[in-house]
């Protein structure tokens, strides 16, 4: 690899080198920042994250990835991180040159020769075990600091389920545990498009009955006949709120369940999802309300 691009920058505002590879673990198939050699890239462009320590672990992977003054791009709307982007690269021992266009800030720098903090950045922003809980997590996974209301309500709500099922948005595995408890499913698949999410749930679901898959659930993975279908699904895309995703895994929920299987679902209560769930489902329960939150038992 001779230069690499994170996410998906406005190719208004940054181009990426020709030849440069993927490397944000939100797009499946991609290479992982952490695990290219040190010192053996020519450039970099990173669309930064919004959170602070995921950001500041992301540039100081880049940094390190990056061979002594090669060019590092980085960008990010200013009321996502953008405004905080000079002086954290300045912390690395940067010299940045910063613009504004189109309510992005753009930080133009080269890799100093000993670029310092990388290694305390890198430490903050990865996989780490949460208090408490006893789960493996990762600062820019969903709740990755704290345990989901929403999805402990639904495990204080689901019945001892069986047979062969799929956990959809699964993040660090927190349903998939509570599923796997009991002896009678024989099979859980975990789906996510955070490869991130994925690794911790490797660690935290250490089960030979689960099989784990990185992709988008809109288009994978191949999955029919299940006996049951549980899941938190995700509302934001791109950092924006998008009802049609929840409605999207719904719908795959439906074409990966046999005739009479079911599907456990939590939402935030705001959500419209009772057409999509009526439309796609033969019989849809509400199994309660608290909190925020919905539950819904959904029998295809």
């Amino acid at each position: 690899m001779a230069a690499c691009v994170y996410g998906a920058p406005p190719a208004a505002l940054a181009t990426a080198p020709a030849g440069a590879r993927q490397v944000s673990p939100l797009a499946p198939g991609a290479e992982a920042l952490d695990t290219v050699a040190p010192a053996s890239l020519s450039a970099a462009v990173i669309a930064a994250p919004p959170g602070t320590l995921e950001r500041r672990y992301v540039l100081a992977l880049a940094l390190r990835a990056l061979k002594p003054g090669a060019a590092l791009t980085a960008l990010a709307p200013k009321e996502k991180g953008g405004a905080r982007l000079r002086k954290e690269l300045e912390a690395f021992g940067c010299r940045v040159d910063e613009v504004g266009r189109q309510h992005q800030r753009i930080c133009r720098t080269a890799r100093p020769e000993a670029p310092v903090g990388l290694e305390a950045a890198i430490a903050a922003g990865g996989p780490q075990r949460l208090e408490g809980a006893g789960l493996w997590t990762q600062p820019g996974v969903f709740s990755w600091d704290r345990e989901d209301l929403g999805s402990q309500l639904l495990i204080a709500a689901l019945p001892s389920l069986s047979g062969r099922g799929a956990d959809l948005g699964c993040g660090v595995g927190v349903l998939a545990r509570a599923v796997l408890s009991s002896a009678a499913v024989t099979r859980l698949d975990l789906v996510d498009l955070d490869r991130r999410a994925l690794d911790a749930a490797r660690r935290n679901v250490d089960d030979p009955r689960a099989v784990f898959h990185w992709t988008d659930v809109r288009g994978g993975p191949d999955l029919a006949d299940l006996d049951f279908v549980v899941m938190n699904p995700p509302f934001h895309e791109t950092g924006q709120e998008d009802k049609a995703l929840g409605q999207a895994f719904i719908r795959r929920s439906r074409q990966m369940l046999r005739r009479g299987g079911v599907l456990w679902m939590v939402a935030n209560r705001h959500l419209p999802y009772e057409a999509e769930l009526a439309a796609q489902f033969g019989r849809v329960t509400p199994k309660g309300e608290a909190r925020g939150f919905k539950i819904y038992e959904a029998r295809r």
